[in-house]
């Protein structure tokens, strides 16, 4: 699952999301998230605390249902306090050794706490981008982990949505090629006839619909059209 302190980087992020709450108004609550539409960012905070309960609940008690979500209040400073005791209870799950065994959502991945400790990573860190994004200005993944959030991409998500027949596979393939890494990806059959180029941040975000295939980072090369039909096939839920 790569080089990275996962359960590290979760806690990280969930304290950077927390901050983001700090001092915010109703009227902050109520705005609208663009990348998370029809959200605002109160239902994002609500997404993302419920999020944090369903994974505590799949480690410590073995199943996938939601009998834990809750109602996250809508008075800011509650909203901020009930956050903070999701991320408690996650993190006290999740610091069991990353190879314990754990109910997850997928059979294409080992089902361990590692599994949950790399999904609620990434999961954390793109819901922060979209807090900052909700708020005004949002920053970019660091290098090396928006490198993973692409793999884990193409190594769960995509073949996922093929299995669930939400998505079909795709008739041709694709290049994505991050250019402060130098690192590639290939999705598809054959040879790829297209590519798509940029920082693995905006790769990352693109795969997840950040930003669209159309962002003025992003470099297309070969057949655009064929490429584009890749990424909306959809490769994510």
């Amino acid at each position: 699952m790569g080089e990275f302190d996962f359960f590290g980087v979760l806690r990280s992020e969930l304290d950077t999301f927390g901050t983001l709450l700090v001092g915010l108004t109703k009227e902050d609550l109520g705005r609208q998230v663009p990348s998370c539409a029809p959200w605002t960012l109160y239902e994002l905070v609500d997404h993302l605390g419920n999020g944090n309960l369903w994974v505590a609940t799949a480690v410590q008690e073995g199943h996938g249902r939601n009998d834990q979500e809750r109602t996250a209040p809508h008075d800011p400073a509650s909203l901020h306090t009930w956050y903070l005791s999701t991320v408690e209870e996650i993190t006290t799950a999740l610091s069991a050794d990353a190879a314990t065994e754990a109910w997850t959502f997928s059979s294409l991945m080992p089902r361990t706490v590692g599994f949950w400790q790399r999904r609620r990573a990434h999961e954390t860190r793109m819901h922060r981008w979209d807090a900052q994004n909700a708020l005004g200005a949002a920053e970019p993944f660091e290098p090396a982990f928006a490198v993973d959030a692409v793999s884990e991409v193409f190594e769960l998500f995509a073949p996922r949505m093929v299995q669930r027949g939400l998505a079909a596979e795709p008739a041709t393939a694709l290049r994505l090629t991050a250019t402060d890494v130098g690192r590639s990806w290939e999705h598809g059959p054959g040879e790829p006839v297209s590519e798509v180029a940029g920082t693995a941040s905006d790769l990352a975000l693109m795969l997840w619909g950040r930003i669209g295939t159309d962002a003025s980072g992003l470099v297309w090369n070969g057949d655009r059209e064929a490429g584009e039909r890749v990424v909306k096939a959809p490769l994510v839920p």
